[in-house]
């Protein structure tokens, strides 16, 4: 295991998997494949989450989630790990696949490398979103993070936006 061993998203590589509406892996592509360290049969048909690092603030994966089930697109940074230990960071772009009636039947989601800059912002915060949610829960993590943005003045899409333009 090679627990700090930082991956590095290539910077042409889009990293695509598509879930259904569960979060079941659907749908995977080569270098989503590569940056996990798994074979395809590995993955389908497994929760999405099986490469959440523990890093990640569960308060992102709430608003993420209520994004894409209300038919709406976020970009998020996410710090996944990979299935030597290892972990790599993203820029993801979610949304939700639609039928031609428009209803919902699955998740997608588009990732490239993040802004290094973007990263060295986002860490602190989301390590002090951890913190608050040790100590206070969910609904004290979200508070953190809607007071940063309000003290900011800044949404969280333009928030997010902004960093990968750093």
């Amino acid at each position: 295991m090679s627990e700090n061993k930082e991956h590095m998203v290539e910077e042409s590589a889009f990293l695509v998997s598509k879930t259904d509406l569960k979060g079941r892996i659907t749908y995977c592509n080569e270098p989503f494949l590569k940056i996990v360290g798994a074979k395809q049969a590995e993955v389908l048909g497994k929760p999405h989450n099986i490469i959440r690092h523990p890093d990640m603030p569960r308060a992102v994966f709430k608003l993420l989630w209520e994004r894409i089930k209300n038919k709406e697109e976020i970009f998020a940074y996410v710090k996944n790990k990979s299935f030597d230990g290892g972990y790599y960071w993203v820029f993801a772009n979610i949304t939700t696949s639609l039928d031609v009636q428009n209803n919902p039947v699955g998740y997608y989601s588009v990732r490239r490398k993040p802004n290094p800059k973007a990263i060295e912002v986002i860490e602190p915060i989301y390590q002090k979103l951890l913190s608050v949610e040790k100590s206070g829960g969910m609904d004290a993590s979200m508070k953190f993070l809607t007071e940063f943005l309000k003290e900011k003045n800044i949404s969280y899409d333009e928030f997010v936006n902004n960093l990968q333009r750093l």
